[in-house]
């Protein structure tokens, strides 16, 4: 069973190597690196000739939050979908890690075959502030500005602005709207019906242009308005914890984490920062390879 992993980057590297390092030739890597990136020419280089590595690209510049995260997903989808003889599709991204070797994901994946395994809830939702319906209500100028940077407060204070002028974009060219979590893994068919509903809607992925974390909001909907609705699992086969540790949340995790991971029934888990994690993926390396 060959399967396709899609990774979004922008920093360590080293860490897509211990990624790429865990699965055999049944499985192919499809990257995208963040424009900004301090990535290196040789270490670019180096990545491309991997053998598993089918496909690298520096296509888009990507702040927190942007449309051009979503953009750069599809142009993987898009490059992935190409090898017909790939079955499913897993998006991570450069700070995730596994936690089953290859043999068993191909074991989970073909007795699953058919499942979608994909977080989602109807919008408005109470896990996200203002229902989420900010998202899409209001312009996003994450593209536009870095949200992490000296210029992100400006972003907000753009959308109070927008409220309190009683400006709202319309919503009424949308589909019923769902959210979840920006990872997911899914068959071949079901990605290829996202493509094909873009081909055949070219208007709506430019209506996501301006949406925070459209990639959040774009899958989900497409697919819980679709017959695969019917083979969604709401479960997108992630381990995070939704904590602060470590320096961010989703918690960056240590070693600490080991027997959680261990007993987890989830394919990926994250979050993984060096030099903090760096313990726990020597030992997790070594219980695949066991």
């Amino acid at each position: 069973m060959k399967q396709a992993i899609l990774i979004t980057a922008y920093k360590n590297i080293h860490h897509l190597n211990e990624i790429i390092n865990c699965f055999d030739s049944d499985f192919s890597f499809y990257i995208h690196i963040d424009k900004k990136s301090n990535l290196s020419t040789d270490e670019e280089n180096e990545l491309e000739k991997i053998k598993k590595t089918a496909f690298v690209s520096r296509s888009y510049k990507t702040n927190w939050g942007g449309m051009n995260h979503l953009n750069s997903i599809l142009l993987l989808l898009k490059e992935a979908l190409k090898n017909k003889d790939t079955t499913y599709f897993h998006l991570i991204s450069g700070h995730d890690f596994p936690l089953k070797n290859g043999s068993r994901f191909k074991e989970i994946m073909r007795i699953n075959q058919g499942k979608e395994f994909l977080e989602y809830f109807e919008m408005p939702a109470k896990v996200w502030e203002y229902g989420g319906m900010d998202r899409v209500l209001y312009y996003n100028l994450y593209d536009l500005i870095d949200a992490k940077g000296a210029k992100g407060k400006l972003i907000n204070k753009f959308i109070r602005l927008q409220k309190k002028l009683n400006l709202k974009r319309s919503i009424t060219d949308l589909p019923k709207l769902y959210g979840g979590s920006t990872w997911w893994t899914l068959s071949s068919a079901c990605c290829q019906y996202v493509l094909d509903f873009m081909d055949k809607n070219p208007t709506f992925i430019n209506r996501f242009k301006y949406t925070f974390c459209a990639e959040e909001i774009f899958f989900q909907t497409i697919i819980m308005n679709s017959s695969f609705k019917e083979n969604v699992i709401n479960n997108n086969q992630r381990f995070i914890l939704w904590e602060t540790r470590n320096g961010n949340c989703p918690a960056n995790l240590d070693e600490t984490d080991l027997g959680s991971l261990k007993q987890s029934e989830q394919l990926f888990a994250r979050r993984f920062e060096y030099p903090v994690s760096k313990p726990l993926v020597a030992k997790l390396k070594q219980e695949l390879a066991s």
